[in-house]
């Protein structure tokens, strides 16, 4: 086993050398908090029972995230390997691995899209007046900050007659009271967002012209990501301190100020207060919501979580650091939740609708609503300049992750090569996924990313999370696990492991199985809006998760295939760990041995490791 393991120590990088156990801890919450805790998170509470929603939600943490989390923070740190070649502890299932990288770089090339359009709008806050702050020269007829009545009942002589706005107000009538119906109109932001910012075209079959401006803002997004990653986690580790904590500076300003605003306690009433409905909790759709929001925000069997632990050094502990990143992620939700509907209030009392009509999810949130809000503010250029500025820090903290999953997974695979040349790869990987993002800033864009969106980032995820624990904890071995993990945060009684035990081993596999079928019942053909997606895109979407899945049953017979004996034990041999599989480095692995000794009473000349393989007594 030392032989077999030699070379790689001979060929480690950078292996346990995060500067300070602060540059690890801020790039793992960079990673977990994005944009989702901003523009997801407070949509899904206030339509799923208000303050309601957040018992579902702390019971999903428990039961699905926080188990996962610790898991993959573990089992990179005992490695000290990336999302590939950690799967040396099963290879029969290195594809799990293979299908984690390729959807974190699907993602990446979007993920960078909707960091460019925050820089875009970042840019135009540079002015007195925001752009998007009435209807100017490039709105049509149906924009309007206020309702338009279309027609109404007045009365005219004596009788009730029906008539069109423009007829009552020539002839100095008034409507009567509830006869009003209002015109289909749409906010400034609105207009701008589809009609400037995005040029956006009437669906996916027309691709247009690519927008310079964005394609201008997605150059300089990855040119930041490749000056912040030049060096690795080196670099990446200390740029974070800002990335990271900054946001939480504007998120308190936002808040203070939207907090002094009028209707401010309306907005807060209907994401937390006497919207809360008990009765919620009911309904499957509700506990569903919470499952997905907990393990899409805490960026669990994407590869980044092993890919950032394998820098870890051996005996860190672990445990701690996952109990603190999910919390942290967690709190930082529901504190952005106050923060964003504070000023939604504000929106909906200025322009007199409920908040209900003012509230969305995802694009419409980040670059409708909100900026529609912002622009109603006095200094409103200077809030505007702070929120996209947020939004930036974000996005950019969990791209700087995602991207160092894949010079992580190039490491591993060739370590001599990314020594000597790790500026120019790293560099390289960026130009690439910049050129495969110009589709996405092409005046059909928006409809990629979208569709990128539903399908990579769903259930390939689902899919490699549900493997995952499979593999580790019913074929590697959930018992021999722990003990792995053990030897890294030291020894801890039963009771200490007896949530986790139960949650590895029954309750976090079937809730996972559990949303995974649920989302494919309930799948509906992917929409933008009112847009309906062609036929031939939602081919394309299951193509792109087609491929990302199907490396997993590809890599399982090319394992087979390559070992030794019938095909019960080629099977067999395949899923027991690799020869190199342990703790990276020799000192460790000596100690692994020690561990054993003291901790189990074997045999007296053969003395299992907890990976299965066997030491033999001198």
């Amino acid at each position: 086993e030392k032989d077999a393991h030699a070379s790689d120590s001979d060929e480690n990088l950078e292996r346990g050398n995060w500067s300070s156990k602060g540059d690890y801890l801020l790039s793992m919450v960079g990673y977990a908090v994005g944009l989702g805790n901003v523009w997801r998170f407070p949509y899904l509470t206030y339509q799923n029972g208000g303050g309601a929603f957040l018992i579902p939600y702390t019971l999903m943490l428990a039961l699905a995230g926080l188990p996962l989390f610790f898991m993959e923070c573990s089992l990179g740190q005992f490695a000290s390997l990336g999302p590939i070649s950690v799967w040396r502890i099963l290879p029969l299932f290195q594809g799990v691995g293979i299908t984690m990288v390729i959807i974190s770089t699907f993602v990446a090339i979007y993920y960078n899209v909707i960091i460019a359009y925050a820089l875009y709008y970042l840019f135009a806050s540079f002015q007195k007046v925001l752009p998007w702050s009435d209807c100017f020269s490039w709105a049509d007829e149906f924009c309007s900050k206020t309702r338009l009545v279309s027609d109404c009942n007045a009365t005219l002589d004596g009788e009730i007659i029906h008539a069109n706005y423009s007829f009552i107000t020539s002839n100095n009538l008034t409507c009567i009271n509830g006869t009003m119906n209002y015109k289909p109109v749409q906010f400034p932001s609105e207009q701008y967002w589809n009609k400037v910012a995005l040029q956006r075209s009437s669906g996916l079959d027309e691709t247009g012209n690519i927008v310079w401006y964005l394609a201008l803002c997605l150059l300089l997004s990855w040119m930041i990501v490749g000056a912040a990653l030049f060096k690795g986690i080196k670099s990446s580790g200390k740029v974070v301190y800002f990335t990271a904590l900054f946001p939480y500076v504007i998120l308190l300003i936002l808040l203070v100020r939207g907090a002094t605003l009028e209707g401010a306690l309306d907005g807060i009433e209907y994401y937390i207060g006497r919207q809360s409905n008990i009765t919620k909790l009911m309904e499957a759709e509700v506990w569903k919501d919470a499952a997905t929001q907990i393990f899409y925000s805490l960026s669990v069997a994407w590869g980044g979580l092993v890919a950032l632990s394998s820098y870890n050094k051996f005996h860190n502990n672990c445990y701690s650091d996952a109990i603190l990143v999910c919390v942290t992620n967690c709190v930082t939700s529901v504190f952005a939740g106050f923060a964003i509907f504070s000023i939604l209030g504000h929106m909906a009392f200025v322009s007199e609708r409920p908040v209900s009509e003012v509230v969305d999810s995802g694009f419409d949130l980040a670059f409708v609503a909100y900026p529609e809000a912002l622009s109603r503010l006095p200094v409103s250029p200077l809030w505007s300049f702070l929120f996209f500025f947020m939004l930036l820090l974000l996005g950019l903290d969990s791209q700087f992750a995602t991207i160092e999953t894949l010079t992580t997974t190039i490491q591993d695979i060739y370590p001599k090569v990314m020594k000597k040349l790790r500026i120019p790869i790293t560099l390289g990987v960026c130009i690439l996924l910049f050129f495969l993002g110009l589709v996405c800033v092409t005046q059909a864009g928006i409809y990629w990313v979208n569709l990128i969106d539903h399908f990579c980032a769903g259930w390939g995820i689902l899919i490699a999370a549900v493997l995952e624990i499979i593999g580790i904890i019913y074929i590697y071995g959930g018992n021999r696990f722990i003990e792995d993990i053990e030897m890294m945060i030291g020894k801890k009684s039963r009771l200490f492991w007896l949530w986790w035990r139960m949650c590895w081993f029954f309750i976090t596999p079937v809730l996972l199985m559990a949303i995974l079928v649920w989302s494919l019942v309930t799948f509906s053909p992917p929409t933008y809006g009112s847009v309906l997606y062609p036929a031939w895109g939602t081919a394309v979407g299951w193509c792109m998760i087609i491929f990302c899945v199907i490396w997993i049953p590809i890599a399982a017979i090319l394992k087979i295939v390559k070992a030794e004996g019938n095909l019960c034990q080629r099977i067999v041999s395949c899923c027991r760990p690799a020869a190199n599989w342990g703790p990276y480095l020799e000192c460790n692995r000596g100690e692994r041995y020690s561990h054993v000794v003291d901790s189990k009473k074997e045999k007296e000349h053969e003395i299992p490791t907890v990976s299965g393989f066997v030491y033999t007594q001198q």
